[in-house]
């Protein structure tokens, strides 16, 4: 039938097709590479190839800015923005190791562990970053509160339901762990949330406390023993060393 139909017709029923389908991009940009096609003498595979890698790509940066936009990070950091002068103790090949994201395909864990204002944020953001430009999700909590968010999802007998939430987050930062100590009962419900995730999903921690120090966290010497077996089997552990950045700017100022 389309060959019966004059130019006019013949881009009416693309469009609604194109829009029926769901192809804003190439509904869009199909004219120009038509003429674009005609001009450098493509010839139909390369044609459909520009048109579909047209659409594509626009879904992959409309993925990847809804999946910052739902991290709701407080400050959107990158390792381009990492400052090699003021960060200590990182080695640049495990950091472009870990830029490669092979470490979410085998669930292996990430603990970043220094001194306050050293950088650990920014290293766990620019690391959430790298993966969502793969479009996974990622997410990020202090430990503090990710820990009430437990307790209260056990009283409200939801708590089956917030472990399969985060199972479905590739990589979620449990921030500043260590700065609020838990009661038993949060340890534990915090502990059962890193086993979920054990060799299955990845996690960030970061944490000012050297781990021999995380007992203090938990209060229950077991407990604190059979989360630093899971978390260091795979991890990679990187350790800030530098002076805090506040401590550094008021200095200079």
């Amino acid at each position: 039938m389309s060959g019966t139909l004059n130019d006019a017709a013949r881009a009416a029923v693309l469009d609604a097709h194109c829009r029926e389908l769901r192809l804003p991009t190439v509904r869009r940009q199909y004219p120009e590479l038509v003429r674009q096609a005609a001009h450098d003498g493509w010839d139909y595979e390369e044609f459909l190839l520009q048109l579909l890698e047209a659409e594509v790509m626009v879904r992959r940066d409309g993925a990847v800015s809804r999946l910052l936009r739902g991290a709701r990070f407080p400050d959107l950091k990158t390792l381009d923005q990492l400052d090699w002068h003021a960060l200590r103790g990182i080695e640049r090949p495990q950091l472009a190791q870990l830029a490669t994201r092979n470490y979410l395909e085998r669930g292996e864990d990430v603990v970043i562990a220094g001194p306050i204002g050293t950088g650990k944020a920014h290293l766990a953001i620019a690391l959430e970053v790298e993966a969502v430009q793969r479009r996974q999700r990622v997410a990020i909590n202090r430990a503090a509160n990710l820990v009430r968010e437990l307790l209260e999802a056990r009283d409200e007998r939801t708590l089956t339901r917030l472990h399969q939430s985060y199972l479905r987050v590739a990589l979620p930062i449990v921030d500043e762990f260590g700065f609020v100590p838990f009661d038993l009962a949060g340890g534990e419900l915090l502990f059962n949330l890193l086993a979920d995730r054990y060799e299955r999903r990845s996690t960030i921690v970061t944490t000012n406390l050297a781990f021999s120090e995380w007992v203090q966290v938990f209060g229950d010497e077991k407990l604190t023993t059979a989360l630093l077996d899971r978390l260091g089997h795979h991890a990679h552990i990187l350790t800030t060393k530098s002076q805090s950045y506040r401590t550094r700017r008021r200095s200079t100022a």
